[in-house]
């Protein structure tokens, strides 16, 4: 079973992600862990991605690819997987759509969290990160027992640059803006399910895993 998750950034793709995933039995492949995963190991792929992201560009759709079938290709994924992040571009989704077609594979469900923009951006822009060692915190859903310090090694916590809500605004139209083509493309295919990311976690998980089942429905 293949299931991707869209939506934007804030919206609880990976949280759902891993929900699903231990709910499923599947795993959970995330494209931004490969990326960072390739570029901590150095590896070809990795240092491939890396040249483009210092230079501030886009990672080429065929990189991208080639990390996520690799991963995909591992055994711990026979069962399928929980996408969070891939595809992002039709290109992609073309790709990956191929990949799967000569295994005898399909994607079973594209799921869609919606989620206002004033939501994501209250979600993102209370985001407070640990400078020791990257442990996050929220100044309303998850704030540290001393207001400003780490809870685990007392070190400072700050506001990312990419968390501020003028940058987290841009952030939203971007991916927008990028997607929407990807989320007529499923929609065009029957693949295509909606769900109010806005409800409270465990209801969102449960609302896909129903969406999921009726996917099975002759």
């Amino acid at each position: 079973m293949y299931v991707v998750l869209l939506g934007p950034p804030g919206a609880g793709k990976g949280t759902q992600a891993k929900r699903l995933a231990q709910a499923l039995s599947l795993v959970q492949v995330s494209s931004g862990d490969l990326f960072r995963e390739h570029l901590k190991n150095q590896t070809e792929l990795g240092t491939l991605a890396g040249g483009y992201l210092d230079r501030g560009a886009l990672v080429p759709d065929d990189v991208t690819i080639q990390m996520v079938t690799k991963r995909l290709a591992q055994p711990d994924c026979a069962r399928g997987a929980i996408l969070d992040g891939f595809p992002r571009t039709t290109i992609q989704a073309e790709a990956f759509a191929e990949w799967l077609g000569a295994r005898g594979e399909g994607i079973r469900a594209v799921a869609q969290l919606r989620v206002s923009e004033a939501a994501l951006i209250r979600r993102l822009s209370g985001r407070r990160t640990c400078r020791a060692a990257g442990h996050i915190y929220h100044v309303d859903f998850h704030p540290p027992a001393a207001p400003g310090v780490c809870d685990v090694d007392g070190s400072e916590l700050y506001q990312r640059e990419d968390d501020r809500p003028e940058t987290v605004a841009r952030r939203i139209q971007v991916y927008l803006a990028q997607t929407a083509p990807l989320v007529e493309h499923y929609r065009r295919q029957g693949l295509l399910v909606e769900v109010d990311g806005e409800q409270p976690a465990q209801d969102v998980t449960l609302e896909l895993r129903k969406r999921l089942e009726r996917k099975d429905d002759p």
